[in-house]
């Protein structure tokens, strides 16, 4: 099918053999190599249609946006003509980034404007999660840590997108790769210091998503952190599956209430409350710092066990606090009361724990149900060991097809599923979840599992030879017996994992966190690489 692109056009398709539309007489041949084929979507600028080149071999696809201002007042158009003109200038200028699309072409005919991007094939996560269902804390969590890179680059460049949210991020067929699509809200010249009178009127029609966009977006004074504001609005869309509209606010405040719809740490309910402060000087101002608070999780773990044999007594200087989390990373800029409180909060909510005689699912003793956070970088919530996953209920076992299947549509958390056995082989399943998931015996050789994660999973005997494991996080991980041969653990978190028998000759450990007590009870040969970079057993382990 050929579709017409004239706006007022009465019956826009036609047969894919049409040279002109039937119906009205436009040539249906754009710039003489465009073939349209669908109407993907209208906005209130113009409209966004599926093409294809007819020119290049293969006829690739691409996604052609026309400029149709709703409104027909000459500084209207003006204004629209500027917008789209933008548009294209922030697409040459960022598109060549691999999760921004690809700036094709930019032109106008027959006195209409038109700009030619790549075409993402994928769902949105709005079509995700509608068809899926809201994710885990540990699923939200994966989704920022492949997403704040790429806000990183795009405020880095001085723009600000102006638009985040669910349906302007598709996760792309090919590589499972998110990507952030519609930059015609972009603001690319940034004055803090402006007044909301010296913006030009045409920010008014690009102020974002209602819902979405923060105060100071919607006075027409965007600056950087706006982004992250819908970001964490986004992230509270992932973990509940309601829009802001569907949430309730505080009368008082108009503070969003959404605390109570979902099921997270209190680690990561701080720093999801940070995002969304009204005020910017209280929220992140950057992508690196809201990396930075989520990074610091998985270093509670070794904070609390510090604490457990150190004095009441708050630490004397920043430096003994960062040592608590890591030697190699600067001090968090957290005061010692600070610290002193979460080590009487570890304390009371472990002592809470003991008295009542619950499980701790198997984590150590001195972290064991930790306020949410339960000493793992991930803090999957409760709700998990009752056989639920992000409000959805396990209610039966998935086979290697249907974990494939669940994937390739967009699925990435697997938590607590019972996994044993299945042939996976060759998979691709990177960011794939599988906290605390039953993995004995399984067949990952030659999968690719990179920044997978396996927090508390049972990875007994499982087959993970070859296996493409590069920052896979196997925190508090059974892999006794696992067949680790020439796998590629490089930079991979295996902190506290339970390496006896495992096979890891010719594995590649490089800048891997691993302990050399770990490493002597497993196999080893000359072919290992350790995380020193070097094929030595007793230097550089992490």
């Amino acid at each position: 099918m050929s579709y017409c692109l004239n706006p007022n056009c009465p019956q826009p398709k036609n047969s894919a053999e049409a040279l002109v539309c039937k119906a009205c007489g436009w040539k249906l041949l754009l710039q003489k190599k465009y073939s349209v084929l669908k109407k993907l979507g209208q906005g209130g600028f113009g409209a966004t249609f599926l093409a294809q080149d007819e020119i290049l071999p293969g006829k690739p696809k691409c996604v052609i946006k026309q400029l149709q201002p709703a409104a027909t007042e000459p500084n209207m158009l003006q204004m629209a003509k500027e917008l789209f003109k933008r548009e294209a200038q922030t697409l040459g200028k960022i598109g060549n980034h691999p999760q921004v699309p690809t700036l094709l072409n930019y032109f106008d005919e027959d006195k209409h404007f038109y700009l030619v991007q790549e075409y993402i094939s994928g769902l949105t996560l709005q079509q995700e999660i509608k068809q899926s269902g809201p994710l885990s804390e540990a699923g939200v969590k994966q989704f920022l840590s492949e997403i704040l890179p790429l806000i990183q680059y795009i405020h880095r460049q001085k723009v600000i997108h102006r638009d985040i949210k669910p349906a302007n991020i598709i996760r792309r067929d090919q590589d499972r790769k998110l990507v952030l699509i519609d930059f015609g809200a972009v603001k690319d010249r940034v004055d803090p210091n402006a007044a909301a009178t010296d913006q030009t009127a045409l920010t008014n029609f690009a102020i974002g998503t209602p819902g979405f966009a923060p105060p100071e977006q919607m006075a027409l004074r965007p600056v950087y952190a706006s982004d992250l504001y819908a970001l964490g609005i986004t992230c509270i869309y992932l973990l509940t599956g309601k829009s802001p509209k569907d949430l309730d606010y505080n009368p008082s405040t108009g503070e969003m209430l959404w605390r109570n719809y979902v099921d997270i740490s209190d680690h990561f309910a701080e720093v999801l409350k940070k995002m969304l402060e009204s005020a910017v000087r209280h929220r992140y101002q950057s992508s690196e710092e809201i990396l930075r608070a989520l990074d610091l999780e998985p270093y509670i773990q070794s904070l609390a066990e510090g604490l457990a044999t150190k004095s009441n007594s708050p630490p004397k200087s920043n430096e003994s606090y960062s040592q608590d989390f890591n030697p190699s990373r600067p001090a968090p800029s957290s005061s010692t009361s600070a610290t002193a409180k979460m080590a009487e909060l570890i304390r009371a909510r472990k002592a809470q724990k003991n008295n009542s005689g619950s499980r701790t699912s198997g984590l150590p003793r001195s972290v064991g149900g930790v306020g949410g956070v339960r000493g793992s970088q991930i803090g999957i919530n409760s709700m998990q060991s009752q056989g639920f996953t992000a409000g959805r209920k396990i209610t039966s076992k998935l086979d290697a097809n249907g974990v494939l299947k669940a994937y390739a549509r967009g699925r990435k958390d697997f938590a607590s599923q019972d996994l044993r056995n299945l042939n996976l082989e060759k998979a691709k399943l990177t960011g794939g979840i599988f906290q605390e998931a039953k993995l004995a015996k399984v067949n990952l050789q030659e999968a690719d599992l990179t920044n997978a994660i396996f927090g508390q999973a049972s990875l007994k005997r499982a087959n993970l030879r070859g296996a493409i494991l590069v920052r896979a996080y196997f925190n508090n991980a059974d892999l006794e017996g696992a067949d680790l041969r020439s796998a590629d653990l490089s930079y991979a978190h295996i902190t506290n994992a339970n390496l006896k028998g495992a096979n890891l000759c010719g594995a590649n450990l490089s800048s891997a966190k691993v302990t050399e007590e770990q490493l002597a009870q497993a196999k080893t040969n000359w072919s290992t690489v350790f995380p020193n970079g070097k094929r030595s057993f007793k230097r550089g382990l992490m």
